[in-house]
This record gives C-alpha cells, sequence and structure tokens, in this order.
C-alpha cells in the first residue's frame, strides 16, 4: 500500500511538474511573441487541462475515503 501512495506521489509530481512547464510556454508564447501558432497554443492549452484532469484523479486517489 505504501508503494502505491509512492507511485502516486511520483506521478502526481510529475504532472505538475509538466503542467507548471506548459503553463511558463503558454504565457511566453501570448505575451513575448509577435506571431503566434494558434493552432499549436491551442494543443498545449489542451494538454495543459488534460494534465490539471489527471492530477485532479490522481489527488484523489491519494485522500481516503474514510471521511465521516
Amino acid at each position: 500500500m505504501l508503494r502505491d501512495r509512492d507511485l502516486l506521489l511520483a506521478q502526481l509530481h510529475e504532472l505538475r511538474s509538466e503542467h507548471r512547464d506548459l503553463d511558463t510556454v503558454i504565457s511566453r508564447m501570448t505575451h513575448e511573441t509577435t506571431f503566434i501558432d494558434q493552432l499549436y497554443l491551442q494543443r498545449l492549452k489542451k494538454r495543459k487541462l488534460l494534465l490539471k484532469d489527471q492530477i485532479t484523479k490522481v489527488e484523489s486517489l491519494l485522500i481516503p475515503d474514510d471521511i465521516a
């Protein structure tokens, strides 16, 4: 059980890291670039949303269900 939790925490760390990196890239593209590839930007944003969903799912697996 502890190993599963460690794996989930590692996965959560990776997902959050990628999400943060995408946030940085998206921000730079929209604020520092004169020409923005809208299709690429849209794909990055979609990936970021998928990561957010995965983060939420992993977080819910880490929260115990025995709240009474």
